[in-house]
């Protein structure tokens, strides 16, 4: 499973690309944020990832869920979302 990590300082357009190339090669990613600042830019990388890879006339269904992980000893929630391609998009006629 391929995990993106995004942090509060993350580039969403950075971020977008990368889950577009991974949704690309292997069909689904994991991204994970912890704290509002990253959630925020996770959000926003996943809609931009939404729209480059309409232009391939993919869709992408996003599936959030709690993670706990460990950082520096101490126990953190996370948010991850599951970005999933599932379908292909039809061309407008």
């Amino acid at each position: 499973m391929d995990l993106v990590k995004v942090a509060a300082n993350s580039r969403s357009t950075s971020v977008a690309g990368a889950i577009a190339g991974i949704v690309r090669e292997k069909g689904r990613v994991d991204v994970q944020a912890i704290g509002a600042g990253a959630v925020n830019q996770a959000v926003k990388a996943i809609a931009i990832a939404r729209g480059y890879l309409e232009l391939d006339h993919i869709a992408i269904a996003c599936i959030p869920s709690f993670s706990e992980v460990l950082i520096d000893g101490k126990e953190r929630t996370a948010l991850r979302f599951a970005v999933e391609s599932g379908f292909v998009l039809q061309e407008a006629q």
